[in-house]
């Protein structure tokens, strides 16, 4: 069953830490079972709290999404993240 990953950046603290996380996570990607469906396209807030930025990321399963969340060069990208922006991340189960 695919799963899916999105993560929503509600506010950007260091535009120039930005950067480099966005380098580091492309690479991350590495050998991983990943699709990017959406990344930091035109949003359009119909409910709650606007969003700078979402992307969405798509894996086969949810084993898969979590090994590269938990891998070495993705971890090392999120210590980046986590002081270039304030995000939201949540990994949830698509239907199958």
């Amino acid at each position: 069953m695919p799963a899916y990953a999105i993560f929503i950046k509600n506010s950007t603290k260091d535009a120039d830490l930005l950067k480099v996380y966005g380098q580091k996570a492309a690479g991350a990607r590495g050998d991983h079972p990943l699709t990017a469906l959406a990344a930091y396209g035109a949003i359009e807030t119909m409910e709650g709290d606007p969003a700078e930025g979402v992307v969405l990321l798509q894996f086969p399963d949810m084993d898969a999404a979590k090994a590269w969340y938990n891998s070495p060069a993705y971890q090392d990208a999120k210590e980046v993240r986590l002081r270039a922006a304030d995000y939201r991340v949540l990994f949830f189960q698509g239907l199958g």
